[in-house]
């Protein structure tokens, strides 16, 4: 399911392949779970499965390509008018739904993480120029810091815990 970091691979290579297997946790982390444990907020703050999905789709669509002055595509959310709705899975919309999107953030991504070179710069929604190789880091750690909190949220629903690749 997951790739794995090359040992003795480029740069670029490396990043992309360390982004992909905290992406893959991602995704692992829901398996075997029906809508209503999806859906269900496991914390004071209402935090759940997909609504960490939909976060971090919005969160690679917002570094790799609003970054980078490239399309995003429609968002299912509006952060300017709630700076939680990226974290929220509305009823209307469906597991699927949030799934497609974060699989088109990754798709749109991963383009731009191709066709950049990785001391290519943007700019930041606060304003600071950032690197490709900035995004690249800071994308993996955000995803590893969500594949956490994805594993405590799935571990108080069913108990499931273990690492899907401990290579």
């Amino acid at each position: 399911m997951s790739n794995r970091v090359p040992f003795t691979g480029g740069e670029k290579e490396s990043l992309h392949a360390a982004l992909d297997r905290h992406r893959d946790a991602v995704l692992w982390k829901l398996e075997g779970l029906d809508d209503e444990q999806l859906r269900r907020p496991m914390t004071p703050t209402g935090t759940n499965l997909l609504g960490l999905v939909k976060h971090l789709g919005g969160a690679e669509l917002g570094w790799f390509r609003e970054t980078f002055g490239r399309e995003t595509g429609p968002l299912p959310f509006d952060i300017d008018a709630d700076d939680s709705s990226d974290m929220r899975v509305e009823p209307h919309e469906s597991t699927a739904d949030v799934l497609a999107f974060y699989a088109r953030a990754r798709a749109a991504s991963d383009e731009t993480i191709r066709e950049l070179a990785l001391d290519d710069l943007g700019t930041s929604w606060s304003g600071n120029t950032v690197s490709l190789r900035w995004v690249l880091i800071h994308m993996t750690t955000e995803t590893a810091r969500h594949a956490g909190h994805l594993d405590i949220v799935r571990e108080l629903i069913d108990g499931g815990t273990g690492d899907h690749n401990r290579s």
